[in-house]
């Protein structure tokens, strides 16, 4: 059940902390920051939600997933914490994942947060810092993050790179960054330390960005950035979406995987993060090309496209030419079903149920007496990706409100055996959950 706690008053502003909520295999705390009136401090509210993984005795890290501008992207980012597929990333790395959501209406400067310079790092840094002392996780304050920002949380996440790149264990830029807008002078030009370089960094426009007269910048954005980049050694590779535009679309399908490879590479003892040597990795000439290992590449390194490993490399090749990510596993099986009978007569069951880290969760399918009698969702949707059962927004994050395991069977029988299994979105079904009665 939500637990509330009182206002607090910190540094002139409200710091409003809210209910801590239980998850299917976490809980997730949360606080909010009112707007501040101060120069230099940030001028929009923001709610930062945290999801904190089942048993974990000290989190290794922190994947942030930032949202971009405008109110609906805004809105979006408030289910960032919700996304199964996301914490099954984060439960592998012992890793809380961290959701921001900005008060920012469509006509405001997003520019006012997204350039963290002016707010925004210092009051996701006090996040950190308040929700260690809440959770009880001080390690909160000083583990190494993950950055993926879509839009105007990639232009944040790029600028995130330059400030803090010592706390920084890799970076997604999904359609966008800030390069271009500091090297055309639209906000003021970071100089850039060489720690940035040693990021492992991946810029993911949409193809169909290219020619999009609204959107084409975060395709040259990216292209220029990875180009500039590469010139000076970074760890950085491009990975177009080639079905999607400025939308997420099934970007995580290589996001995770990319988190994955690279949070096996970089995560020490103590918080520390280990370097990356970049001829350990793999190198393409370009996205169309075929990648090989560094040490058989034939052209020059620094006009390649950077990959960290051989396996991520198959990865890559594959979504930049079909936008898919093939998966031969299933998913894990359901647990912790519980059934009971309601006054009028139905069954009610509920039950958890972690996603898989390959192809994310799809539904499920209740079966009564070894017979299929319904699947969640009853009718799939596939708006911005494959059909997942928490719904996909535009933003990569779940449909609100989050989507709940539960069923109801309006007839069912004192006598009656029912189980659980869970769909990938690769099509491939769990095992079975253990059996339950009423």
């Amino acid at each position: 059940m939500p637990r509330f706690v009182p206002l607090a008053i910190l540094s002139g502003l409200f710091l409003i902390t809210v209910p801590q909520f239980t998850t299917a295999q976490g809980v997730i705390h949360q606080v909010r920051y009112g707007p501040s009136d101060k120069p230099g401090e940030l001028i929009f509210g923001v709610t930062y939600r945290v999801w904190i993984p089942e048993g974990v005795k000290k989190l290794k890290g922190v994947i942030v997933h930032q949202h971009g501008c405008g109110k609906g992207a805004c809105e979006g980012g408030m289910t960032a914490a919700d996304d199964l597929h996301w914490q099954a990333l984060a439960a592998k790395w012992d890793c809380a994942l961290l959701g921001p959501s900005f008060e920012q209406e469509d006509a405001q400067d997003c520019r006012k947060w997204c350039d963290p310079r002016n707010g925004s790092r210092a009051r996701f840094l006090q996040a950190l810092d308040d929700l260690a002392q809440k959770t009880g996780h001080a390690e909160l304050a000083t583990a190494p993050w993950s950055l993926w920002g879509h839009s105007g949380g990639a232009f944040w996440a790029s600028l995130m790179m330059i400030s803090d790149p010592s706390r920084i264990a890799a970076v997604w830029l999904r359609s966008g960054s800030g390069f271009s807008a500091w090297e055309k002078g639209e906000i003021p030009k970071p100089e850039i330390p060489e720690a940035t370089y040693g990021i492992p960094t991946m810029c993911n426009p949409g193809l169909k960005e290219r020619d999009d007269k609204r959107f084409s910048g975060a395709w040259i954005g990216a292209e220029s950035m990875t180009n500039a980049y590469r010139s000076k050694g970074a760890l950085i590779g491009f990975a177009p979406d080639p079905k999607t535009n400025h939308e997420c679309g099934d970007s995580r399908y290589m996001a995770i995987p990319f988190f994955d490879t690279c949070l096996e590479m970089r995560l020490g003892e103590g918080g520390q993060l280990k370097p990356i040597d970049q001829t350990k990795g793999w190198l393409a000439t370009d996205w169309q090309s075929e990648a090989v290992e560094f040490s058989k590449f034939k052209g020059d390194p620094a006009k390649a496209l950077w990959l960290p490993n051989a396996g991520f490399a198959r990865v890559w090749r594959e979504y930049v030419t079909t936008s898919q990510v093939s998966d031969k596993t299933p998913p894990p099986a359901p647990s912790r079903l519980k059934i009971t009978k309601s006054a009028d007569g139905k069954t009610q069951l509920s039950w958890q149920a972690a996603a898989d880290l390959e192809s994310g969760l799809a539904g499920f399918e209740i079966l009564k007496d070894g017979q299929v009698i319904g699947t969640l969702p009853e009718k799939p949707l596939a708006t911005y990706g494959k059909p997942l059962f928490q719904g996909m927004s535009y933003h990569d994050t779940p449909k609100a409100p989050v989507a709940q395991m539960q069923f109801v069977d309006q007839a069912g029988k004192a006598d009656s055996k029912y189980q659980i299994r869970s769909i990938n979105t690769a099509g491939l079904k769990s095992g079975f959950s253990a059996a339950g009665h009423p």
